[in-house]
């Protein structure tokens, strides 16, 4: 009976070794597999970082081309292809730069570069599109930036010897980040990745008046004026504007000094125990943002009557000369875009959105980075074409049912003086800009009216 008990025991443990062994070479069969899907994975990610840097190169070297034969075509038509051309190529290569695994502080300078030659040669291709030659001035900007263009290749072409080489793997960037990153710039040749800022630190951009102007790109705040305040300061400009008898409580949420307009944000709590949040500028003590968090379960006041009510809002406020364009409403609130007027002419770019509630009209909100960013007086005599000669560029089946001057934003944050005319065409309405000055169309927009608002698209 005990060598049964024995041999029963005996089989027991052998049993489970055998369990152990087999669990062990489980767990070192995982490891493997593991370990060849890691590496595959890692040699995966470096092919893709190596495609991208290629591709990179490739499309710089184009930009370089183009750019020289920009700087030799003598006719609008060819221009116009060159600098498309050019245009397309930048922004490739941009895209690429992008995907390569280095922090977008190292290579700030060099993307800006290449954005603004995608920014400039768009712009001179509507130029010449127009049929208008190059000034010598726009001939003289791409000389200079044919060689920053020329420097920017020679660093790539170095950089790809590097990287063919072995001297280093885009993995070690991803894995270290920046520590990595500047490791590697002392590890491999000066001409590589520390070139790439090196050659562009003399590099600040154009200055010139057309789109894309350095000192359009570096966003001015046309409309914050005054002299710094202090957070004291900024939390008694908070108190005025909502109403001291309203608050109930108020907490700093200290400075926001990176954000795009550096301004104090507070917390408030009114006697309603409802939550405001709101931010004053540093520079002048301009209200930047307010909002009210709270519910509204009806809507009993008009659209008009909201309309109004925020007009008196601003008017109350300082903000004088303000005309509602279009709103949207959703639980209860609408918000309502207020835009600047100046000698009757409508400058959209001053924007201002207001948000009444519609159970009884209060303002719960305000927001004013458009204003402060562009707002300034305008030149509004610019006026080169009668209305009735900017009509001529018009569809003729547009029926226009009103019509005004206006100024409008465009996509390189410029501004051009316009004839605004609203109209339909088999019951669609669209709003037509043509230029004051030469007569071009240069925007159509949609208008589109829904059960939440009137926008545009």
């Amino acid at each position: 009976m005990n060598k049964f008990v024995e041999w029963k025991e005996r089989l027991k443990k052998g049993h489970m070794l055998s369990v152990i062994v087999v669990l062990l070479i489980m767990v070192a069969i995982l490891g493997i597999i593991l370990y060849r899907k890691q590496r595959e994975y890692r040699q995966a990610s470096e092919n893709s970082y190596n495609m991208a840097f290629y591709e990179l190169v490739d499309y710089v070297q184009n930009v370089e081309t183009y750019l020289a034969k920009s700087l030799i075509s003598t006719t609008p038509e060819h221009g116009a292809e060159t600098l498309t051309n050019l245009w397309r190529e930048a922004n490739l290569a941009q895209s690429y730069l992008s995907m390569l695994p280095i922090e977008s502080q190292e290579l700030e300078n060099t993307e800006k570069f290449l954005n603004q030659v995608s920014d400039y040669s768009y712009s001179l291709s509507r130029k010449n599109i127009y049929n208008e030659s190059l000034s010598e001035e726009d001939l003289n900007n791409l000389e200079e930036l044919h060689s920053y263009s020329t420097e920017l290749e020679n660093t790539l072409n170095q950089l790809s010897e590097d990287l063919n080489s072995g001297r280093f793997q885009w993995g070690e960037l991803t894995k270290k980040g920046t520590v990595a990153f500047a490791q590697q710039v002392d590890n491999i040749s000066k001409e590589s990745f520390s070139n790439l800022e090196e050659n562009f630190h003399e590099y600040s951009g154009l200055i010139y008046d057309g789109a894309y102007s350095e000192h359009i790109t570096s966003n001015e705040k046309k409309g914050l004026t005054g002299e710094e305040i202090d957070e004291n300061k900024a939390q008694e400009m908070v108190k005025d504007f909502i109403g001291k008898d309203n608050i109930k409580e108020i907490n700093s949420l200290g400075l926001s000094e990176n954000a795009t307009i550096p301004a104090y944000s507070f917390s408030v709590t009114n006697h309603n125990d409802e939550n405001i949040n709101i931010s004053i500028s540093k520079k002048g003590g301009h209200i930047i943002y307010m909002n009210t968090n709270r519910s509204v379960n009806s809507e009993i006041i008009s659209q008009e009557e909201a309309t109004k009510k925020g007009k008196e809002f601003l008017e109350n406020k300082g903000f004088t000369d303000m005309q509602e364009t279009y709103y949207i409403t959703q639980e209860g609130i609408t918000t309502i875009n207020y835009a600047y007027v100046q000698d009757n002419v409508i400058i959209y770019p001053d924007l201002i959105k207001v948000k009444v509630a519609l159970d009884n009209g209060e303002i719960l909100g305000i927001e004013t980075t458009g204003y402060l960013n562009n707002h300034t007086q305008r030149d509004t005599q610019n006026i080169k074409i009668t209305q009735e000669e900017a009509k001529k560029n018009l569809n003729k089946k547009l029926e226009i049912t009103s019509e005004r001057m206006a100024i409008i934003p465009t996509e390189w944050q410029t501004e051009i003086l316009c004839y605004e005319f609203k109209g339909k065409v088999n019951d669609k309405e669209f709003l037509v800009y043509i230029n004051a000055e030469n007569g071009r169309e240069e925007d159509i927009l949609i208008i589109t009216e829904t059960t939440n608002g009137v926008l545009t698209m």
